[in-house]
């Protein structure tokens, strides 16, 4: 979903109120729905992300704040390893921030929680040599003023990494695997000997890892609905580097990630979606997952460090303010 940036003081209100409510609501179902784990998968995972997002291995940070941090998908699965020291989550919903502390107290951690919004941190200045987020920054309305903060709270010298923000032309180029999947369903479903699910079950599709859905009907009820309204943002790689040089942060590095594996990923979530879940054979989901890994060794290797990240549809973005003196 593509949208312009909104300046007005109501909107901006609106979409924060529409944010609170639809996160709130997604909060119980949240790690199931989109497959969060905390374990040497999720580590390995989210590891991946920050060291793609910074160019290089993470070194250890002692201070870290995540912005939008959901459940813990980032935050828990960087401190399990050590890559971060002390840790402070911020979401502007409660609910979340409430799953999160129950998967802190499940896995031995310490996180302290603040419900804030990112665009008025309760924090002082210079107090996180790490601010970072996964899938955030499209959500907050008032972009200027968000990363204005972000850099006012980070200590001189520190770092900031945000994955998973949607590329404006990526989004455009994932219609392409979808409807083609939409297309071969029929002939698939037939291959399988699957049912088609029934209008009234038909639920979205997923069209990657990070929470962008597009729906093959859509749902009425009061989560779907809202799903609709929080995603305020698409971005180019322009986009995200202005917004951290306007906010005097520098080395500033933007890239893709996962191109040929997500439209696989998409195909595959498409088709899926069309048949009744409970019949779908073991043997395609081993496939389909084995495949995902193997396409994504393929992106990792050879496409997101030569092909444009205007091209892929989740960007990566880090930069670094700049140190005292």
């Amino acid at each position: 979903m593509i949208r312009a940036r909104m300046t007005s003081a109501p909107r901006i209100h609106e979409v924060k109120r529409a944010n609170v409510r639809y996160h709130d609501l997604a909060a119980e179902a949240y790690d199931t729905k989109w497959g969060i784990t905390f374990d040497e998968r999720g580590r390995e995972q989210v590891v991946g992300k920050l060291s793609r997002a910074l160019g290089r291995e993470p070194w250890r940070f002692e201070r870290a704040l995540e912005i939008g941090a959901g459940t813990g998908y980032f935050t828990l699965n960087l401190l399990r390893p050590g890559v971060i020291g002390e840790a402070t989550a911020t979401d502007i919903s409660a609910g979340m921030l409430r799953r999160l502390e129950d998967s802190a107290a499940d896995l031995g951690l310490s996180v302290e929680t603040v419900a804030a919004d990112a665009s008025d941190l309760p924090f002082p200045d210079e107090s996180f040599d790490l601010v970072f987020g996964h899938a955030v920054l499209h959500h907050l309305p008032d972009l200027e003023r968000s990363f204005a903060e972000l850099a006012r709270v980070l200590r001189p010298g520190g770092t900031l990494a945000f994955c998973g923000e949607p590329s404006r032309h990526g989004d455009r180029l994932a219609a392409i695997p979808k409807r083609a999947a939409l297309v071969a369903a029929p002939v698939w479903r037939r291959l399988l000997g699957v049912n088609a699910r029934s209008q009234a079950e038909t639920a979205p599709v997923t069209v990657d890892g990070n929470g962008r859905r597009e729906p093959l009907e859509r749902d009425r009820s009061e989560e779907k609905t809202l799903e609709w309204a929080v995603d305020v943002h698409a971005f180019t790689p322009g986009d995200l580097v202005r917004c951290a040089r306007s906010a005097g942060l520098e080395d500033v590095r933007v890239r893709g990630e996962e191109l040929a594996a997500s439209w696989f990923g998409w195909a595959n979530r498409t088709l899926e979606a069309t048949a009744e879940p409970e019949a779908l054979p073991r043997l395609w989901y081993k496939w389909a997952y084995r495949g995902y890994l193997t396409l994504q060794r393929l992106d990792r290797a050879l496409l997101e460090p030569s092909l444009p990240a205007w091209l892929f549809y989740n960007m990566l973005l880090s930069a670094r303010k700049p140190a005292a003196g």
